[in-house]
C-alpha cells in the first residue's frame, strides 16, 4: 500500500478528486488499522524524534509509565517521566546513543508497585538515526510465577533428602533420648543411695551452683541433663517438620464451614493473645458457602499465621481476621499491625530454612504454603515495614448441585469421579 501511496502521489497533478478522495480515504484507513494495533498491544510503546522529543505513545505506556501531561510545545522525553530513576536511565541512555534491553524498574502505577522492563532502540532509515522506540513491558506478574515456581521447585529438592535424613539424624536421635533417660534413671538410683548413706549431704534449697561437694555434682548433673533433654526435643520438633514439609500428604477432605474454624482457632488462642496484647477482629463473610478441606492441615495452617501475627506484634496490636467471596474463589486474609517484613525479604519468607527468628527452624510458613498448594489454593503476603503485614490465602470453591440432581448409579458415579480429580486427592508431583 505504501508503494501505491507513493506513486499516485507522484502523479497526484493528474487525478481526479474522486481519486485524491479515495487515495486519501486508503490512507486514514491504514493509519487507523496501525494506531488499533499499537493500542491494542499489552506492552508499551514510545516513539521519539532525533531531539528525543516525545511524539507518539499508546495507551499501555500511559497507563503503567508515570508520564506528566504533555503540553503543545515539545518536551524531551525524560522531562515527562515522573520516576526519578527511569528519568536518569533514559536521558543518559538517548543522550549517549546507546541501545538498551530489559532493564528492570520498581514504579507505582494508580497506587500498586510494578515492576517494569524498559528497551531502548534507535530507529534507522537510509542509514540514519531518525528517533528511538521505547518499549515497556509489564513483568510483575512474570516474576511472581518465576518466585512461585522457584518455591515449588525448593521443596520438591527437599524430597530426596526426606529418607536420608529419617534414617541418618531421626533414628539415631531416639536411640540418644532412650540412653539418656536411662542414664538418668540409673544416676538417680546412685544418688537416692548416697543419700541414703548420708543424709547430712541432702541438698539446701539455696544451694549455688559455686558450692563443691558431692550435692554439687548431683544439682550441676540435673541441670546438664535437662538442657540436653530440651535440645534433643528441639532438633526432634526440626526433624519432625522438615519431614512433613517433604513428605506426601494425604488429604482427608470433607465440605465444612472455614468461619467456623477460625472461631474455634480465635477461641484457642484467646489467653495466648491476651497476654501479648493483642486484641483480635473477627470480618467474616457469613454467606461464604462451605469448602472442601482437611480440617487438620488447614487449621494447623491458620494456627501458625495468627502464632506468626502475634510474634509480629511484640507490644501488641491488632488480629484482623477476614474472610470473602471472589468469584467462584474463597479468599481468608491474616493482617497484623506489627513490624513487618523488610522488602528484601518478601521473595524468601516461603523458602525452607529462611526464618529472622533466633530459634526459628524456618519451616513453618513453609509447611504453610504445602499446605495451600495441596488444596488448590494460593497464597501470598503483602508487608509494609513499620506498619504490619496481610497473608492471604485463596482456595476454590466448589461448584455443588450436579450431582446432587436424581440420577442413575453411573451418573452419581461419575459425578463422584469428577469431584474426587476436582478436590485433588492425588498430591502433585513438584510437592
Amino acid at each position: 500500500m505504501r508503494q501505491i501511496i507513493k506513486g499516485a502521489m507522484q502523479k497526484i497533478s493528474k487525478l481526479t478528486p474522486e481519486q485524491i478522495s479515495g487515495l486519501f480515504t486508503s490512507m486514514v484507513d491504514d493509519i487507523d488499522r496501525l494506531e488499533t494495533v499499537l493500542e491494542s498491544l499489552a506492552e508499551g510503546i514510545l516513539v521519539c524524534d532525533s531531539e528525543h522529543c516525545l511524539v507518539l505513545a499508546n495507551k499501555f505506556s500511559e497507563r503503567f509509565l508515570p508520564l506528566s501531561r504533555r503540553g503543545e510545545d515539545p518536551v524531551r522525553i525524560w522531562a515527562l517521566v515522573r520516576d526519578d530513576s527511569i528519568a536518569a536511565f533514559l536521558k543518559e541512555t538517548l543522550l549517549s546513543g546507546d541501545r538498551a534491553d530489559g532493564r528492570e524498574f520498581e514504579t507505582e502505577a494508580k497506587g500498586i508497585q510494578r515492576l517494569l522492563s524498559i528497551s531502548i532502540f534507535p530507529l534507522v532509515k537510509d542509514y540514519h538515526v531518525t528517533g528511538s522506540l521505547i518499549h515497556v513491558d509489564d513483568i510483575t506478574e512474570k516474576r511472581r510465577k518465576e518466585a512461585r515456581m522457584r518455591q515449588i521447585e525448593n521443596l520438591a529438592s527437599l524430597t530426596t533428602l526426606a529418607a536420608g535424613v529419617a534414617h541418618e539424624i531421626k533414628n539415631p536421635l531416639g536411640s540418644i533420648s532412650i540412653y539418656i533417660q536411662l542414664l538418668q534413671k540409673a544416676f538417680a538410683k546412685n544418688e537416692e543411695l548416697y543419700f541414703l548413706s548420708h543424709p547430712e549431704d541432702r541438698p539446701d534449697p539455696n544451694f549455688t551452683v559455686g558450692e563443691r561437694g558431692p550435692t554439687a555434682y548431683f544439682v550441676t548433673f540435673h541441670r546438664y541433663m535437662d538442657v540436653i533433654n530440651e535440645e534433643i526435643d528441639r532438633l526432634n520438633h526440626i526433624v519432625v517438620d522438615f519431614l512433613f514439609a517433604v513428605r506426601p500428604m494425604n488429604l482427608n477432605l470433607r465440605e465444612a464451614n472455614i468461619n467456623a474454624l477460625i472461631r474455634e482457632l480465635v477461641e484457642f488462642t484467646a489467653y495466648e493473645l491476651q497476654n501479648t496484647h493483642v486484641t483480635t477482629v473477627l470480618e467474616l463473610d457469613e454467606n461464604l458457602p462451605l469448602l472442601d478441606f482437611d480440617i487438620q492441615l488447614m487449621k494447623q495452617a491458620l494456627l501458625n499465621l495468627i502464632q506468626n501475627a502475634a510474634a509480629a506484634m511484640k507490644g501488641g496490636g491488632k488480629l484482623t481476621l477476614r474472610t470473602e467471596r471472589k468469584d467462584t474463589e474463597a479468599v481468608i486474609s491474616v493482617i497484623d499491625t506489627g513490624a513487618g517484613i523488610p522488602e528484601q525479604n518478601m521473595a524468601k519468607i516461603f523458602e525452607p530454612y529462611f526464618t529472622t527468628k533466633e530459634r526459628g527452624s524456618g519451616l513453618g510458613l513453609t509447611l504453610v504454603f504445602k499446605i495451600v498448594r495441596e488444596h488448590r489454593g494460593e497464597i501470598t503476603a503483602a508487608s509494609v515495614e513499620g506498619e504490619g503485614t496481610c497473608f492471604t490465602i485463596t482456595l476454590p470453591i466448589f461448584q455443588r448441585g450436579r450431582h446432587l440432581l436424581s440420577a442413575g448409579e453411573e451418573d452419581r458415579h461419575a459425578a463422584v469421579q469428577v469431584r474426587q480429580e476436582y478436590t485433588g486427592r492425588l498430591i502433585p508431583e513438584a510437592l
